[in-house]
């Protein structure tokens, strides 16, 4: 196939009609008066995430399955699970009933004692996780490598090595939004205007085989990106560097997927060193990968492991933190300041880990970890010939994540300009399928589009997603954009 390359002004020709387009099915709108109500008080009252003011948002009145439905009737393919989240897809009765009859049972009980779902919970993800962890339980990814790194700091301390306090991450990488979670974090947009942050933490370059920092050829290098952390930990002194902190593929940062024994060899360069590895699953865990959890496609065993977001499919704020049992055991000491002094409000929630446990009970009944992996590669197949497109650099993929890198040239590189991304973006989105890109990461590389689907996504709907993306792309033709 010859694609034609894109422009901003393929926006305007990606409108189909409604037969050719049977899945996007438009429904019953909401009246104008009462919109155009809800939009004032948007306007007046509600600040957007991460996003320039906006006096017309899409309003999102309902979910089904893959699928959502804005104010104007409007049905949606939700192509990247929300925010990379609902994994057990939309509307899912049985979750619903959950949350409902343990508000009834107990709607709240702190974790400074314990509750019934909390300990169901850590006993089935120490299961999930294939090895002996102990869990603390926060509300959300942020938390939990906050949670992470003040587990870190204290473990090193009360070991007797209480200077080991640095944490190394990788540029390009997202770690959250709080002060530490944000140090760690990779992506100088990101910062902005928000430093100094926590103190104490470095950063390497990413295992970016497609621009590889080290001028390497993907295949033949010698794992620089992995050796750059142990060159990181010596030049800052071992005895100053308490962990390292990786996703198993760096997802929002533009689903950079790294070779296949750099997370071992981090870990063989962590245990050298007294260096404990935190592996942040916030997105890669709960079947994102095609497996449990992304660092078992590695067979790597974390010390420490965050996790959130399709915990619970999003139908309830909850993250974890989990923790090798040797590490716990260092807090178990006597001591009036032994025990680790972090309490969060509405961590552990009851209603939170029910809600839990019936999203894994979900996964595990409908094999959506495996249907996961089938996803990705059914997906990948049906797209393939995007590689031959002349604005596609590389596509990417990860379980059911894919990441497709634009370019203005592919000889060059040169990352795609911001018309070209929003081209792809809107075009999908007035065919019915909603995509996202790497946006507020590094600036001049914002250029990767990222496609996250649920993982009961049913063959049908791959198929549709794999249709429109290669309709909008094809739909580029010439330069007046017919």
């Amino acid at each position: 196939m010859v694609y034609p390359r894109v422009h901003s002004t393929t926006i305007r020709t990606a409108v189909v009609k409604e037969e050719e387009q049977p899945m996007n099915v438009k429904e019953e709108a909401m009246d104008t008066e009462a919109k155009e109500a809800l939009l004032e008080k948007d306007r007046k009252y509600v600040w957007h995430h991460i996003t320039p003011h906006n006096e017309n948002p899409m309003v999102v009145v309902s979910g089904e399955g893959s699928w959502i439905t804005d104010a104007d009737g409007n049905r949606y393919l939700d192509g990247m699970s929300g925010l990379w989240c609902v994994n057990v897809g939309h509307g899912r009765t049985e979750i619903a009933e959950a949350a409902a009859q343990q508000m009834k049972t107990l709607a709240y009980s702190t974790l400074i004692q314990s509750h019934v779902p909390a300990i169901e919970l850590a006993a089935k993800l120490n299961e999930w996780l294939e090895g002996e962890y102990r869990i603390f339980f926060s509300n959300s990814g942020s938390d939990a490598n906050e949670v992470a790194f003040k587990i870190a700091r204290q473990y090193h301390h009360q070991r007797g090595k209480p200077s080991k306090h640095k944490f190394i991450s990788r540029h390009r990488a997202y770690h959250g939004n709080s002060m530490g979670a944000l140090g760690a974090t990779g992506q100088a947009q990101r910062k902005l205007k928000y430093e100094p942050l926590g103190i104490g933490f470095t950063h390497v370059p990413p295992p970016y085989c497609y621009r590889c920092p080290f001028g390497q050829t993907k295949g033949s290098c010698e794992t620089q990106c992995a050796q750059a952390y142990e060159d990181a930990i010596m030049w800052e002194g071992p005895e100053s560097v308490a962990a390292i902190i990786v996703e198993p593929v760096i997802t929002g940062g533009g689903m950079i997927v790294p070779p296949d024994d750099y997370l071992a060899k981090l870990r063989a360069i962590c245990d050298k060193h007294d260096v404990l590895l935190i592996v942040d699953e916030v997105i890669c865990g709960f079947g994102r990968s095609g497996e449990r959890f992304g660092h078992h496609n590695y067979g790597v065993r974390p010390d420490i492991v965050t996790m959130a977001k399709g915990l619970t499919s999003a139908y309830s704020p909850l993250s974890a933190t989990a923790v090798s049992a040797e590490m716990y055991d260092s807090f178990k000491t006597n001591g009036a300041d032994s025990h680790f002094r972090h309490v969060n409000t509405f961590g552990g929630n009851p209603v939170s880990c029910a809600v839990a446990l019936k999203n894994i009970e979900i996964l595990e009944r409908e094999n959506l970890v495996s249907r996961s992996a089938y996803i990705g590669k059914e997906l990948l197949s049906r797209i393939e010939t995007l590689g031959e497109h002349p604005n596609v650099g590389e596509v990417r993929i990860f379980g059911s994540a894919i990441g497709i890198e634009l370019v203005e040239d592919k000889l060059t590189k040169e990352p795609a300009h911001a018309a070209t991304v929003a081209a792809i973006i809107a075009g999908c989105k007035q065919k019915g399928l909603l995509i996202g890109k790497n946006g507020d990461t590094v600036p001049g590389f914002m250029n990767i589009l990222t496609l996250s689907p649920p993982l009961s996504t049913t063959d049908d709907e791959i198929a549709f997603i794999a249709d429109t993306l290669l309709q909008v792309f094809e739909a580029g033709a010439g330069e007046d954009g017919r």
